[in-house]
């Protein structure tokens, strides 16, 4: 299990980012100055991975990677910054020596991944590629029909889902199953270091507009993937805005973004003409508790996948550990899945995995959410929602998180009876 050392001075962001990396099957450990991770940093194992944030209370991550440098160490150093536009960022990357960087706002979407790329290869880390999990629902083959229809055209789309539902898988397959499919495909993430890309200091235009633009004629004829659009800043927005508007380039821009994007637009954080440019066509992504039906099978490839990549015996989910899965409310949808059942294929001791097996991390509120009954004009409805997940009125409790004796109470207050049916 491969130790990954956080240095940050950030608690909230330290229990963040230690939670998702255990979650992920790795071994954490937190230290909140430059002093106190020079110390640690001595003790790591080989294979082991390095987070800091840009600045703490007794130094800088770049001063921090020299002195792991001057110590002879070469564990790789991803370093957190709060803003790629400011030069720190692109110091710390040609001067600082840090292997990579991702952005604060970003963590829940990119550390685990970004820590996989350098953890050496005892690490199992499984990350989803371009293709489609299997799925049966029926929101699931709505979408495999969406997506056939809008490749047909040209249209920008944008792909609307909660983090780790499979936007990025969506808005690949667009491109696959489309006629530019034999043209470039550059793939941006607004929050993440891709966008810094290359930047000609003899052209008279600004530094970022140079950069955005090398983008489009790197993919002149084929298509742009922008990941996490929500995430540009308004500068950035102006600057794409102006190329689609102004120079109209041959490229089909496919954005992913999550809900919030739609209220950024109410609130002008988001340009709205930019906006429109873009949602041309949209598919909206259904979170996993949505799609409870789908968890056996996305579990079992994940699973099969697991065993080809260790060369280990081929691990089954019994049931009790399906019902506990189709119970978790899913605040990380399917990326959360996938790291929690390789977790429990690794610890499982036989070749089958129980709900004993099944660890789910609940102790940052901050990334799990429940039907807790804070809105009356939805009660009966999640009540209902809570009952129909849980199959019967004690697992609908827990769901709701109140005592089963005020559930029978709400119960009266609506109407409704023992089969989870409206009395009229």
């Amino acid at each position: 299990m491969n130790r990954v050392l956080i240095v940050d001075a950030s608690a909230s962001d330290n229990r963040l980012m230690s939670s998702l990396l255990t979650r992920a099957g790795y071994d954490p450990v937190e230290k909140g100055s430059v002093e106190a991770g020079k110390i640690e940093a001595t003790k790591l194992p080989p294979g082991a991975v390095i987070v800091t944030a840009m600045r703490l209370s007794d130094g800088t991550a770049k001063e921090f990677i020299n002195w792991l440098k001057t110590e002879g160490y070469k564990f790789p150093v991803i370093a957190i910054v709060d803003n790629l536009g400011n030069m720190d960022a692109i110091d710390v990357m040609r001067g600082g020596g840090a292997t990579d960087i991702i952005q604060r706002p970003a963590i829940d979407k990119q550390l685990v991944e970004t820590v996989g790329q350098y953890a050496k290869p005892e690490h199992v880390v499984l990350t989803l590629d371009n293709q489609l999990l299997p799925r049966k629902s029926e929101e699931w083959q709505t979408i495999e029909e969406k997506i056939k229809a809008i490749a047909a055209t040209n249209a920008n789309a944008i792909i609307f889902g909660e983090c780790g539902s499979g936007k990025e898988q969506v808005a690949h397959q667009i491109y696959l199953n489309s006629s530019r499919e034999q043209k470039p495909i550059t793939i941006v993430d607004a929050g993440g270091a891709a966008l810094v890309g290359r930047h000609n200091p003899e052209n008279e235009r600004s530094e970022i507009y140079n950069r955005i633009e090398g983008y489009f004629q790197k993919s002149a004829g084929g298509t742009i993937i922008i990941k996490n659009v929500h995430l540009l800043t308004f500068e950035k927005q102006s600057v794409l805005l102006h190329i689609l508007e102004t120079e109209h380039p041959d490229v089909r821009v496919i954005c992913t973004a999550e809900p919030e994007l739609l209220k950024m637009v109410t609130e002008k954080t988001f340009r709205p003409n930019l906006f429109f440019i873009l949602r041309q066509s949209d598919i909206a992504v259904p979170s996993l508790k949505e799609t409870t039906e789908d968890i056996p099978e996305i579990a079992d490839f994940f699973l099969k996948r697991y065993a080809a990549q260790t060369g280990k015996p081929r691990k089954h989910l019994d049931a009790s550990a399906i019902k506990a899965l189709k119970l978790y409310p899913w605040p990380g949808n399917v990326r959360e899945l996938k790291d929690i059942v390789l977790f429990a294929a690794f610890h499982a001791k036989g070749d089958t995995i129980s709900e004993a097996d099944i660890v789910f991390n609940l102790s940052d509120t901050s990334m799990t959410y429940d039907l807790s009954l804070r809105n009356p004009q939805r009660e009966r409805d999640q009540i209902l929602e809570a009952y129909q997940r849980g199959g019967n009125w004690k697992q609908a409790a827990k769901l709701l998180n109140i005592t089963e004796k005020t559930l029978i109470s709400l119960r009266k207050k609506y109407g409704i009876d023992s089969n989870g049916e409206i009395q009229s």
